[in-house]
């Protein structure tokens, strides 16, 4: 990630542009689907009350608080872009969560807490920057 950053700073690297529908039908579909079936179903129903409260909930606040922030530390943010930042910054990657979570040994119902919420957090997060925009 320091090296990515570093090389937005380099003069004359050629301007790389991504197409959003390559991310949402080919790049991220792949992902979602490895983590959800590697997710316990019967966990996910169980804890689905915590799931959907974090995944909503939380992923709104997170929306919520950089779109304002955006909004006053950044001369011509409206609301609207702040909202599409918000939506993209604030939904936490399946994969990743999981396996940080192994690594560190927190508890099964954590973890699938974790699991489930990593996955629903992406819809809702594309579900708030489709409706903000």
């Amino acid at each position: 990630m320091i090296a990515g950053a570093l090389l937005g700073f380099v003069p004359g690297i050629p301007k790389v542009t991504l197409d959003p529908d390559v991310v949402f039908y080919v790049i991220l579909p792949p992902l979602l689907y490895a983590a959800a079936w590697a997710t316990s179903w019967r966990e996910f129903s169980y804890h689905l009350v915590s799931i959907l409260m974090l995944a909503f909930g939380l992923v709104g606040f997170t929306v919520l608080g950089v779109s304002a922030a955006a909004y006053w530390l950044f001369p011509g943010f409206d609301w609207r872009l702040g909202f599409v930042l918000g939506a993209i910054v604030a939904p936490t990657d399946a994969l990743a969560a999981t396996a940080i979570a192994n690594r560190v040994g927190l508890p099964k119902r954590l973890v699938d807490i974790l699991e489930g919420e990593s996955l629903v957090n992406d819809a809702s997060g594309c579900w708030l920057s489709s409706s903000a925009s």
